[in-house]
C-alpha cells in the first residue's frame, strides 16, 4: 500500500527527540517504544519525513475514479519502528520503515524538498 512514484518530503517531524520516542499523531508521546504498553503494535518512533506525492492522478490529490490517492493526505511517512527485526517485508499500511538509527541519520541529511523516488 505505499505509493510508488516521485515524491519528496515536504515536512520533518521529531528534531532531538529521544532515539525510540513514539510518536502519536506526530506529537512525541514522551514514551520511548521501549516503555510502550504493546510492543506488538508497529509503532513510529524517533523521526518522521512526511512525504507528498509529486504526480497528480497517481500518488497526489484524485484518481480518474475520484479515490484519494494523495500520498499527504494519507499520512506517508518514511519513520522509525519498534519492529526493526520485520524490515524489508510489508509491515505498514504504506509507509517506509527504517530503523531507529538509520530514520535519525537520514533526518539530519534529507532536507524538505528532497526527492524520494519509490519503486515496487
Amino acid at each position: 500500500m505505499t505509493p510508488d512514484g516521485l515524491h519528496r518530503v515536504c515536512e520533518k517531524i521529531g528534531e532531538g527527540a529521544a532515539p525510540g520516542m513514539v510518536f502519536k499523531a506526530r506529537q512525541p508521546t514522551g514514551k520511548l517504544s521501549g516503555e510502550w504498553p504493546t510492543p506488538e503494535d508497529n509503532l513510529i518512533t524517533s523521526r518522521i519525513l512526511w512525504l507528498e506525492g509529486l504526480e497528480p492522478g497517481h500518488n497526489q490529490g484524485q484518481d480518474s475514479q475520484g479515490r484519494v490517492v494523495d500520498t499527504r493526505r494519507r499520512f506517508v511517512y518514511i519513520h522509525g519502528t519498534n519492529q526493526a527485526d520485520k524490515l524489508g517485508r510489508p509491515n505498514s499500511h504504506g509507509c517506509v520503515l527504517l530503523s531507529d538509527t538509520d530514520v535519525i541519520r537520514l533526518f539530519g541529511r534529507a532536507p524538505n524538498g528532497t526527492p524520494v523516488l519509490i519503486r515496487d
